[in-house]
């Protein structure tokens, strides 16, 4: 298991009715904790790149979510924006039913508009929604992401019908090679939880239980 668990985790707030001040708690408990980034909505990465300045935690936020549903032009539009405010990594949600439809150029398009746009200013995380695939979609979609040139891929957003499983932690790092990044979210609880992902090839945690999952706790919920 990693070390100091806490470097590879997220800690993540995604909520609709997140406040300024959940914000800056959520900043500060990066800070103490020295987690590997906050995710946190567009509309607050300017709020968290200032009250993380100075420090070692990136600034994550979230490209065409939860639904992954706008076009590529958004989606590079909305990280372009995201980085000029401050964000450092950027998790975007693909094209799920082009996915679905077979429309692989749709999707990898989609892809490499959010990539182009953040190349060599931002680190490009893949989301795929994986509760909502079949395993050749979760093969297809890892691939796609890798072609495009992305980063990371990430199982969910947290938002839909499932989140994370080992098994599809597993079947995407078989898929994407020793070379990609691939992160666990939605339903990390605990650090039980966290191990099982890391040792099926996870190598970073999206989780808004960072802190119970560091102290050996358990979380009433994730996302």
């Amino acid at each position: 298991m990693h070390t100091n668990i806490g470097e590879i985790i997220d800690h993540t707030l995604l909520k609709a009715d997140a406040t300024k001040e959940a914000i800056t708690t959520l900043c500060q408990e990066a800070r103490e904790y020295n987690f590997a980034s906050v995710c946190v909505n567009p509309g607050w990465v300017k709020t968290a790149a200032q009250l993380l300045e100075g420090s070692e935690v990136d600034v994550c936020t979230v490209i065409g979510f939860p639904l992954g549903a706008n076009t590529p032009e958004v989606k590079a539009f909305e990280t372009t924006n995201a980085i000029e405010n401050g964000a450092t990594e950027v998790d975007m949600v693909i094209n799920i039913s082009a996915l679905k439809d077979g429309d692989n150029e749709l999707v990898e398009r989609d892809i490499r508009a959010v990539v182009e746009a953040a190349k060599g200013k931002a680190l490009t995380k893949v989301i795929i929604e994986s509760c909502l695939l079949t395993d050749e979609e979760k093969v297809r979609a890892c691939e796609l992401a890798v072609k495009a040139g992305a980063d990371f891929v990430k199982t969910s957003t947290g938002f839909s019908t499932g989140g994370a499983t080992a098994a599809d932690i597993a079947l995407m790092r078989k898929t994407v090679g020793p070379e990609i990044g691939v992160k666990a979210s939605g339903g990390v609880r605990n650090a039980q939880d966290a191990k099982e992902m890391i040792e099926a090839g996870a190598t970073r945690i999206g989780a808004s239980s960072g802190i119970a999952i560091v102290n050996g706790l358990t979380a009433d919920s994730d996302y």
